[in-house]
C-alpha cells in the first residue's frame, strides 16, 4: 500500500501542474521528481506512463516530459472511479515494467533480460521461420500442449528425467511461471524463493495471490538448511529457483548442496520449480546437469526456455513435470491461451535441431566472455575500491554489484539514467528487506567500448550521490 500511495501521490501532482500549464511546458525531469516526492525512479516512471496512457504528456527522448493539448472539456480526472473499481494492484508490476522498458535512444543498456541483436542468430531463425510458413501443416490446429517432437527435445534436456507426455509448451518462460504458480497453489499458499532471486517470480507469486517468502542464498546458492527451516517453519509445499547462473546474483548451486536441497524438497513434501533459463549460456565450462535429473519421485518441475539463448522475439519455451502435477500444468496451459503458435513452434524446433544451433551457442559463449570481462575490467578500473565488490558468474547475463554501505541504489540508479546509463537497482530482487544495496549489471546488452563508457558514466553517478572520490 505504501507504494501505491507514493505512485498516486506523484500522478496527482503530475496531474495538477498539466492542469495548470500550457501545451509544450516540460515537467519536471525524473530526479526532481525523485527528490521531491522521496521515491524510487520505478515509481516516477510508473507515474509518467500513466499520462503517457491517458493521452495528458508525452515523452521525447532526451529532452524530458512535456504537456499535451487537450481537447475542449476534456477531465483529466474523470476515470478516477476506476481505482475504486479495480481495489488494491498487485506488487511488483511497477518493477517488470521498468525491466522490459526500451532504453531510450543514446542510452547505454546495463539492464535488460535478452541478448544484444547483434548476438542473436536471426539468420538462421529467420530461415527456420521461413521454412516453417511453407508447411500447410505449421498452421493447422496442432495438440494443445505442443508438437510432440519439440516436447520430446525438452524433455531431453532434462537427462531423460521426463518425458515427452509430461512437457507443455509456452510461450515463453513467464508464461510457464505463471502457470506453475497457478496450477500448483490456491491464492494465501506459501511459496520459497531465493534471497535475491529473479523479480518476475515474485511478481508472478504476489498475482497469483501467494504469499512470498525469502531463504537467504549466497555465492554457493541457496543454504540447505535454512531452505529446510523455511520449510519447517512455513508449511509451504512450494520451492522456486535458478540452480544455474540465478538472476540476478549469477550463483550456480555447489554440488554438495545440491542433493541437500533435494532432500529438503522430498522431506517437506514439497515440490522444486527449477527454472533452467540459463543452461545455453555457460561461459566459464560446462554446467551442471538439471535438478531433474536426479529426481526420482516427481518432486521437480522443469521449466527451460528459448528466449534468453536465441532472441527475444522466440517466444517458446516448456514446462513439465510426471504425474499429477504435470497434469495440473497440461490443464492450466489449455485455459491461458490453447496453444503456442504452430509455425513458431515448428522453427523452433527445425533451429535446435540443427547445425547451426551448436554453432551459435559456441559463438555465443566467446560474446558473452568478451562482454562480461570488458564490464568487469572496466568496473575495477573506474571504480574506488570500496565499491568493487563484485560476484563474477560463470554463465549467464549479468553481474551483481555490491555497493558500499549508505548508497541508495534506487537513487544512483536514477542518477545513471539522467547520464543516459541504464542500470537495475537491487532492491526489487528481494521479496523482503534487501542484504545491503546492490545494482544488476547486464553485459550482453552493449559492446565492450560501449560497456567501458557506461560504467565511466555510472561512476560519475556514484560520484554524484556519495561523498566517494
Amino acid at each position: 500500500m505504501k507504494d501505491d500511495n507514493a505512485a498516486a501521490r506523484v500522478i496527482q501532482d503530475l496531474r495538477d501542474r498539466v492542469a495548470a500549464a500550457p501545451p509544450g511546458t516540460r515537467l519536471p525531469s525524473v530526479r526532481e521528481l525523485i527528490a521531491r516526492h522521496r521515491v524510487s525512479p520505478l515509481t516516477v516512471q510508473a507515474a509518467i506512463r500513466r499520462l503517457i496512457s491517458e493521452g495528458l504528456v508525452e515523452s521525447r527522448p532526451g529532452s524530458g516530459t512535456f504537456v499535451l493539448p487537450q481537447p475542449v472539456g476534456a477531465d483529466v480526472d474523470d476515470l478516477g472511479w476506476q481505482a475504486v473499481a479495480l481495489g488494491e494492484r498487485p506488487g511488483g508490476e511497477e518493477s517488470m515494467q521498468a525491466l522490459l522498458s526500451l532504453p531510450r535512444p543514446g542510452a547505454i543498456p546495463l539492464s535488460g533480460g535478452y541478448l544484444d541483436g547483434e548476438l542473436a542468430p536471426t539468420a538462421a531463425l529467420g530461415a527456420a521461420l521461413a521454412r516453417a510458413a511453407r508447411r500447410p501443416a505449421s498452421w493447422e490446429h496442432g495438440p494443445v500442449e505442443g508438437r510432440a517432437d519439440l516436447r520430446a527435445w525438452f524433455a531431453r534436456q532434462t537427462g531423460s528425467a521426463l518425458r515427452a507426455e509430461d512437457m507443455s509448451i509456452c510461450p515463453g518462460g513467464q508464461s510457464a511461471l505463471a502457470t506453475a504458480f497457478r496450477a500448483l497453489t490456491v491464492p494465501g499458499d506459501t511459496v520459497l524463493v531465493d534471497a535475491p532471486t529473479y523479480l518476475g517470480a515474485i511478481a508472478a507469486a504476489r498475482a497469483a495471490g501467494l504469499r512470498v517468502v525469502p531463504v537467504p542464498s549466497d555465492a554457493r546458492g541457496v543454504r540447505p538448511e535454512l531452505l529446510a527451516a523455511a520449510f519447517d517453519r512455513t508449511g509451504a509445499r512450494l520451492y522456486y529457483c535458478q540452480p544455474l547462473y540465478a538472476n540476478p546474483h549469477g550463483a550456480t548451486l555447489a554440488p554438495r548442496r545440491r542433493a541437500d536441497v533435494l532432500s529438503a524438497v522430498r522431506r517437506a513434501g514439497a515440490f522444486l520449480i527449477e527454472d533452467d533459463y540459463a543452461r545455453d549460456l555457460a561461459i566459464d565450462g560446462d554446467p551442471p546437469p538439471p535438478l531433474a535429473a536426479a529426481d526420482t519421485a516427481g518432486h521437480v518441475v522443469y521449466l527451460r526456455s528459448l528466449t534468453k539463448a536465441a532472441a527475444a522475439g522466440l517466444r517458446v519455451a516448456a514446462i513439465g513435470a510426471r504425474g499429477a502435477a504435470g497434469a495440473r500444468l497440461r490443464a492450466v496451459r489449455v485455459l491461458d491461451d490453447f496453444f503456442v503458435a504452430g509455425p513458431l513452434q515448428e522453427a523452433a524446433l527445425d533451429f535446435v535441431t540443427s547445425p547451426a544451433w551448436a554453432r551459435h551457442r559456441r559463438t555465443l559463449r566467446l560474446h558473452l566472455r568478451q562482454r562480461r570481462d570488458a564490464l568487469v575490467a572496466a568496473l575495477h578500473r573506474e571504480l574506488p575500491a570500496e565499491a568493487r565488490t563484485l560476484s563474477v558468474p560463470a554463465g549467464g547475463l549479468h553481474l551483481w554489484w555490491r555497493l558500499p554501505d549508505g548508497v541508495d541504489d534506487t537513487a544512483l540508479a536514477a542518477e545513471a539514467l539522467a547520464r543516459d546509463v541504464v542500470v537495475s537497482p537491487g532492491r526489487p530482487w528481494f521479496a523482503a528487506e534487501p542484504e545491503g544495496p546492490h545494482l544488476r549489471l547486464t553485459f550482453a546488452l552493449a559492446a565492450p567500448a560501449q560497456l567501458a563508457e557506461g560504467v565511466a558514466r555510472l561512476a560519475a553517478a556514484l560520484r554524484a550521490v556519495t561523498s566517494i572520490h
